[in-house]
């Protein structure tokens, strides 16, 4: 068979497996199964669960948030490796001069963060731990290009930044963290696959994991190549890329109960909020168990 694996620039480990493909590294690993590799490039992470339950891909990755809102629209996904956590991944800044002083102090502003990504993850559970609602204590508002100086004008309260647009902000100063991921969420990477493929081939799994560990490697022991190329394709200025590139753990793991904790906890917030419309079972996404499918 020919497996499909999908990607997009906000997963670091499957961004750069696709850009190391001249070095053929998911190959080497899928050609002694006898299996071949395509790559699916494409633009949402959010839509790697519906891309699954397509079969438009058999395999993809994103933050902690679109596994869940995968399930709680009922495709069967099953989890196979996790990062190890990223606590410099990401931020929610607001001006220096701010009187936000705690997360507490959002209730009743603008804020500007991926809906649908982790930053969803990170923003729910700060306002819970505060006491408050993604759902009714903020003005949730999906960031673009210009999130960055609606807040530097004071048009929006905070935005939550990440990666190199993280590195730029803070190296061109005048903002403050509010509140760091770490502080937060563990922020790992997430890979999942159709449990077909997951239960019925778990050595392709294997193998694909085995893949993007070496492409992590890749990318721990060449930053500054790692940076040129996403500059080059995504924008922005290597030496951003690079410092941003550096926070992260190039590490990956495996679905351990801790991390299906982790999973839980934001999906009862989500549930909770109304972010998803029905309560989800995240253990229902690792292989062997029953599938979490909507009524």
């Amino acid at each position: 068979m020919t497996v499909t694996i999908g990607v997009h620039s906000s997963n670091p480990s499957l961004y750069h497996l696709y850009h190391l493909s001249r070095l053929g590294l998911a190959q080497e690993e899928l050609a002694p199964l006898g299996e071949s590799v395509v790559f699916h490039p494409y633009t949402n992470g959010v839509r790697t669960g519906e891309l699954l339950s397509q079969g438009v891909i058999d395999f993809g990755g994103t933050g902690s948030t679109p596994p869940v809102t995968a399930q709680a629209a009922g495709h069967d996904i099953v989890y196979t490796a996790v990062s190890a956590p990223r606590p410099e991944h990401g931020a929610l800044l607001v001006p220096e001069d701010s009187p936000v002083r705690t997360v507490a102090d959002l209730k009743g502003t603008t804020v500007h963060l991926a809906i649908g990504s982790w930053q969803t993850h990170l923003i729910a559970k700060a306002l819970d731990d505060a006491g408050l609602s993604y759902a009714d204590d903020i003005t949730a508002v999906r960031s673009n290009g210009d999130s960055e100086e609606l807040l530097r004008t004071g048009a929006i309260t905070a935005w939550v930044a990440q990666g190199a647009q993280l590195a730029a902000a803070r190296r061109t100063g005048g903002l403050r963290t509010l509140v760091r991921t770490g502080d937060v969420i563990t922020d790992r990477s997430v890979f999942f696959a159709r449990r077909d493929l997951a239960e019925s081939r778990p050595e392709i799994i294997e193998a694909l994991t085995r893949a993007l560990q070496r492409a992590d490697d890749w990318a721990a022991a060449h930053p500054r190549q790692a940076a040129e190329i996403a500059a080059a394709d995504l924008g922005g200025s290597a030496d951003d890329w690079e410092t941003a590139l550096r926070t992260l753990p190039w590490q990956i793991e495996p679905v351990t109960d801790t991390f299906l904790a982790e999973q839980q906890e934001a999906a009862d917030i989500f549930h909770r909020t109304g972010f998803i419309d029905r309560p989800v079972t995240v253990a229902r996404a690792r292989a062997g168990a029953a599938a979490d499918k909507a009524a």
